[in-house]
């Protein structure tokens, strides 16, 4: 992970919701309904899920979702029309561990 990745992932950790969106993405299944075209274990959750879970509008919960995969921490991916969320859990280990050499 770079300085400028470090950075961008800091500031992104910096918010409450983006910190819940990454706890609710560890277990998909169990914090997001079944979903009709994605895999929650191999795609993640739907981001109509995750913004609808957050409480916010389309506009802010896709934002919050960009500054995460902006950062590295999460992977977009799209199918079917609808876009899937999860964790990108080696980018946040390498994430952890440059923090722990600070």
């Amino acid at each position: 992970m770079s300085e400028v990745d470090l950075e961008a992932a800091l500031k992104a950790l910096a918010s409450e919701r983006r910190l819940q969106i990454l706890e609710w993405l560890k277990d998909p299944v169990g914090n997001f309904p079944p979903q009709e075209h994605g895999d929650p274990l191999e795609h993640g959750a739907c981001n109509l899920f995750i913004v609808e879970k957050l409480g916010v509008s389309q506009p802010a919960g896709s934002r919050h979702l960009k500054v995460l995969v902006d950062a590295g921490l999460i992977i977009a991916t799209r199918r079917k029309g609808w876009t899937y969320y999860r964790r990108d859990e080696a980018a946040i280990a390498l994430l952890v561990s440059h923090i722990a050499t600070i």
